[in-house]
């Protein structure tokens, strides 16, 4: 090579989803990834970055998170909103994401003020989910897809009747899921459905609140108050009616064995579906001892479920892994079971998490976690050109990591405004030493950068071609 690079990264192994763990060194030029190269050539560049000893990921893409301010998780008000929650995905790897909008308003009331704030505030790049309640917000689908770049829509398959209320959204039924289902495949869209059947499930709960007025049994009442196979069914309904429309569907926080195998059954029948399951998942049940921080929808589950999961991301029937990230304070999980928020921070250990628990303690290989956690949500939420992988041409988002480092989870290793985490005190193997966005550093040396806030972009999206074909018509 005869031209004069930014960066060249030397001595580290590289995971590179589709090949493997490689040998190589990496050029940067600008905010691209120019090459990868043999270990040792030379190479003219302003930087020469020694790695030796450390393992290079892509950076993270976490998919499912809420981007909120104080107990609101409805969006980003002020930049710092942004700045407190990008610097906790830095330290998780994550180098880009995607957080749920919630408004009973159309988005486009809002959308430019929106972005305007996160990017004001971002250290790292980020797109959007539109949650679709409201009729106003069906009838601009097409604004949002081909205008705005946003071509994914969340719907609470549980806000019915005043359910929603608490959210400040309008009730919906299953007819307004098919519309909207109906409304996104011809656009090259797709719905992400929150499963539960809340009809049951408000019976369930009635149930559990006389045999448990007081929920003395914590996470053990709230899962039999919103069982698996509420969510389960939910999962067939939505993932069948998106076959009917040839609309593909992208299963959010998948929780237990019994909606993984509806998911799959639906799969096999010719659905289009996307399984995703969460961090929390795969490390805590309703044994463990995180009191009413562990109060999630949908609900932790029994241990058997969590090896279920587990088996499913060793696998490949899981497609990619979330956060589900909520940065509400403890404040919000006062009064038992009953009464407290649901939802917890997830940021700050997403990748270090899924290299202890999966790559150390279970043999995950660490191609699989780098299509799990970048490569697969990259490609399935239409980011694939630019994020998830090391190529050339993609954006140079690395998330660079001691696979042998250990380090307790505490106060000192996040950065979320939430103020806690569901691993506060555990030790875990691997840790984020640098993070890269777009061939910049964001993370040093496990430091955050101030200059890095600001720097973060808003990313159109659209989603690839799914040969799905529309049997309803």
């Amino acid at each position: 090579m005869t031209r004069k690079f930014s960066k060249h990264l030397t001595g580290a192994t590289l995971v590179v989803p589709g090949t493997g763990v490689i040998e190589a060194d990496l050029v940067i030029d600008g905010e691209k990834i120019a090459g990868l190269v043999e270990r040792g050539a030379a190479v003219e560049a302003d930087e020469r970055i020694d790695l030796t000893g450390l393992t290079v990921f892509p950076g993270g893409v976490d998919v499912h998170l809420h981007l909120g301010h104080g107990n609101d998780i409805s969006r980003p008000r002020v930049p710092s909103d942004a700045a407190s929650e990008t610097a906790a995905a830095l330290l998780g790897g994550v180098t880009s994401f995607i957080p749920y909008v919630m408004s009973g308003d159309p988005y486009e009331s809002f959308f430019t003020d929106m972005k305007a704030v996160t990017e004001a505030g971002a250290r790292i790049d980020f797109s959007y989910h539109f949650i679709i309640a409201s009729e106003a917000q069906l009838a601009s689908l097409p604004h949002y897809v081909n205008d705005l770049g946003v071509p994914t829509a969340k719907l609470f398959m549980n806000i019915r009747g005043d359910e929603g209320k608490r959210l400040g959204l309008p009730g919906i039924d299953d007819g307004f899921m098919f519309r909207l289902l109906e409304a996104l495949g011809p656009l090259g869209g797709m719905m992400c459905p929150h499963p539960e059947n809340i009809e049951i499930g408000w019976a369930l709960s009635a149930r559990m609140r006389e045999i448990d007025p007081e929920g003395h049994g914590g996470l053990s009442t709230w899962n039999a108050a919103r069982p698996s196979f509420i969510e389960a069914e939910a999962i067939r309904r939505a993932t069948y009616f998106g076959k009917v429309t040839g609309t593909p569907v992208y299963c959010v926080h998948t929780s237990s064995a019994e909606a993984l195998q509806a998911a799959l059954a639906m799969r096999r029948d010719g659905c289009p579906v996307f399984i995703e399951t969460c961090s929390h998942y795969l490390v805590h049940d309703v044994d463990s001892d995180i009191g009413m921080a562990g109060k999630i929808n949908p609900p932790l589950r029994e241990s058997a479920d969590r090896e279920a999961l587990w088996k499913a991301v060793a696998d490949g029937h899981v497609d990619t892994i979330g956060t589900d990230h909520v940065h509400r304070t403890m404040a919000s999980k006062q009064g038992g079971i009953w009464s407290a928020s649901p939802g917890c921070p997830g940021l700050d250990t997403f990748l270090p998490l899924l290299v202890s628990e999966g790559h150390h303690k279970r043999g995950i290989p660490l191609e699989r976690i780098a299509a799990l956690t970048s490569a697969n949500p990259a490609r399935i939420m239409g980011l694939g050109e630019r994020k998830g992988g090391i190529a050339v041409g993609l954006d140079a988002d690395l998330a660079i990591v001691d696979l042998n480092e250990d380090y307790v989870v505490g106060p000192e290793t996040r950065a979320t405004d939430a103020g806690y985490s569901l691993y506060d005190g555990m030790t875990l193997r691997g840790r984020v030493v640098h993070a890269l966005t777009r061939g910049r550093f964001a993370l040093r040396d496990h430091r955050l950068l101030d200059e890095a806030v600001g720097t973060g972009r808003f990313l159109r999206r659209r989603l690839p071609p799914h040969p799905i074909k529309n049997t309803h018509q």
